[in-house]
C-alpha cells in the first residue's frame, strides 16, 4: 500500500526565487569588483596625465614670459593652477624650474613611462591605502618630443581624495546596476522557470496526497523546452502509476476472492478425488480408462488453485542455498516430465523429450528445489505449447555468470504473448493458461541474483536464457 505524505512549499526566504535573487546580486557585484580594479587604475593614470599636462602648460608660460615679468605671485598662480609644489621641465641638459618655496621631501615617485596593467592596479590600491599627506613626484614624458619630460611634485592626498570619490560613485552605480539586473533576471527566471516549477511542485504535492483522484496532479503542456518535457514525462508517469494502482487493487481483490472460495473449492475437489479413487478400484476396464484422466484433471485443477493462491500471497521465495550439480538436477526434471508425458498417454518413443547437454562438472550454488521449479515450468510450458523436444545447454559467457539456455522446437510464441510474457494472467500462450509459470520462474531467478529472459522465438522454436552466478 502506498502512503502519501503531506508537503508544504517553503517560504520566500528559503525558496528558489530568493536564492536566485541573492545569487544574481552577488554575481553582478563580483563582476563589478573585477571591473573596478582596472577602472580605478585607469582613473589614477588619467588624473596623473592631466596633472602633468597642466604642469607642462604652466612651465611653458614661465618659459615664454620675460624673466623680469615673472613675479612670485605669478609663479604661485601657475603652481596653483597646476596644483603642484614645484614643476621641472627637462629638455636635454637644460632644466627649467617653477617653484615658490622648496617642496617637501618626496615620498613616492611615479614614472608614467613605466606603467603596466597590473603595476598600475597595485599602485592605485597603494595610493588609496596610504594615509596622511605624502608627497608625490610625477615624471611624465611628452609624446611630441621624446627628449622633453615634465616632473611635477604634488600632494598625493588630492589624488587619493579623488579616487575615493570615484570609488564611491562606482560602488553606488554597481549597487544600482546589481539591483536592476537582479530584479530583471529574477522576474525573467520567475516567469520562465520558478513559477512553472512551483506549479509542478504543487501539483506533485497534491498528487502525493491523493493518488487516486484524477483531477489532481501534473497535467500535459504544450511547452517544448526542458520544463515542458519534464512536465509531460511526469504526467505520463502519473498515468502509469494510477494504472498500476488499479491493477494492484484488482489483483488484491482477486487474491481475496480466491482465498475465500479456495476452501469450498478444495472441499469439492477432495470429494471428487475420493469418488474417482473409488472408481479406479472398480474392476471394469472402461471405468478404469475414464477414471485415470479424471484423476489427472482433478489434480491439475487442485494445482491450478494452489499456484494461483500461492502467487497472490507470495512475497518472494525463501531460499536455502546448497551446492549441487546442475546436470543431475536437469536429469531429474527430464525424468519427471517424461513420466508426465507417459501418464498423458504418449508413446514411449514419440513423447516429449528433454535433452540434457549441461556438462557434468557444472556446479551451482542455489536453492535446489526452487531451481527445479524453474526448469520444470519451462519444460512443461514448452510441451503444452506443442514442442516435442527441449534442449538444455550451457552457453559461453564473458563474465563470471553462468548462462543456461533452454531451446524447444515448438511453434514459437505469438506476438500478444511476447508483449506480456512475464506478466501474471496475461502472458499465457495457450487457451486457459494463467501465465504464472514464467512469472514464478523469473521471480526465482531474480531472487538468486540472476534473471530469466526470452532470447529468441520463431517458427523453429523458442529459446529462454537463464543467468545466475556460478559457484566459486
Amino acid at each position: 500500500m502506498i502512503r502519501s505524505r503531506k508537503f508544504a512549499l517553503p517560504p520566500f526566504a528559503r525558496s528558489l526565487s530568493a536564492r536566485l535573487l541573492v545569487l544574481t546580486i552577488v554575481f553582478v557585484m563580483l563582476a563589478e569588483a573585477l571591473i573596478y580594479a582596472p577602472s580605478v587604475s585607469n582613473f589614477r593614470t588619467n588624473w596623473l596625465k592631466d596633472q602633468a599636462e597642466s604642469a607642462h602648460i604652466a612651465i611653458l608660460a614661465l618659459e615664454a614670459a620675460p624673466a623680469e615679468l615673472i613675479s612670485e605671485d605669478l609663479k604661485a598662480q601657475l603652481l596653483s593652477r597646476a596644483d603642484a609644489y614645484a614643476v621641472v621641465l627637462n629638455r636635454g641638459d637644460r632644466r627649467l624650474l617653477l617653484y615658490t618655496a622648496p617642496p617637501p621631501p618626496v615620498d613616492v615617485t611615479v614614472n608614467l613611462a613605466d606603467g603596466s596593467l597590473f603595476g598600475d592596479i597595485g599602485a592605485a590600491f597603494a595610493t588609496m591605502s596610504r594615509s596622511g599627506d605624502p608627497t608625490l613626484r610625477l615624471i611624465s614624458p611628452t609624446e611630441d618630443d621624446p627628449d622633453l619630460d615634465v616632473e611635477v611634485v604634488l600632494n598625493e592626498a588630492h589624488l587619493r581624495s579623488e579616487m575615493i570619490g570615484y570609488s564611491r560613485n562606482i560602488l553606488l552605480l554597481s549597487v544600482v546596476i546589481s539591483l536592476i539586473t537582479g530584479l530583471l533576471l529574477y522576474l525573467s527566471l520567475q516567469w520562465l522557470m520558478v513559477r512553472p516549477m512551483r506549479r509542478i511542485t504543487d501539483d506533485i504535492t497534491r498528487f502525493s496526497q491523493d493518488l487516486k483522484d484524477p483531477s489532481v496532479g501534473v497535467s500535459l503542456t504544450r511547452r517544448t523546452d526542458e520544463i515542458g518535457v519534464a512536465q509531460s514525462v511526469l504526467a505520463e508517469m502519473q498515468k502509469d502509476l494510477r494504472g498500476a494502482l488499479r491493477q494492484q487493487e484488482h489483483l488484491a481483490a482477486l487474491g481475496s476472492a480466491v482465498s475465500k472460495i479456495n476452501h469450498d473449492l478444495r472441499g469439492i475437489l477432495s470429494t471428487a478425488v475420493l469418488l474417482s479413487d473409488r472408481l479406479s478400484g472398480v474392476d471394469n476396464p472402461e471405468v478404469k480408462r475414464i477414471a485415470t484422466p479424471l484423476i489427472q484433471a482433478i489434480d491439475r485443477a487442485i494445482n491450478l488453485c494452489t499456484r494461483t493462491l500461492n502467487y497472490a500471497r507470495d512475497e518472494g521465495p525463501e531460499l536455502t542455498h546448497t551446492r549441487f550439480r546442475l546436470h543431475d538436477l536437469i536429469g531429474e526434471v527430464a525424468s519427471d516430465l517424461a513420466v508426465l508425458a507417459d501418464d498423458e498417454g504418449a508413446a514411449p518413443c514419440s513423447g516429449p523429450q528433454v535433452v540434457n547437454e549441461v556438462p557434468g562438472d557444472t556446479i551451482v550454488e542455489a536453492d535446489r528445489d526452487q531451481i527445479y521449479r524453474v526448469f520444470a515450468n519451462l519444460g512443461r510450458n514448452a510441451f503444452e505449447a506443442g514442442a516435442r523436444q527441449v534442449v538444455i545447454s550451457v552457453s559461453p559467457s564473458d563474465g563470471g555468470d553462468l548462462v543456461v539456455e533452454t531451446a524447444d522446437n515448438g511453434p514459437g510464441l505469438a506476438n500478444a504473448a511476447r508483449e506480456s510474457l512475464f506478466k501474471p494472467f496475461k502472458g499465457s500462450a495457450r487457451q486457459g493458461g494463467t501465465g504464472l509459470g514464467l512469472v514464478i520462474a523469473q521471480d526465482v531467478m531474480q531472487a538468486h541474483g540472476g534473471d530469466l529472459e526470452l532470447a529468441a522465438s520463431g517458427d523453429d522454436g523458442t529459446v529462454f536464457r537463464l543467468t545466475f552466478r556460478a559457484a566459486v
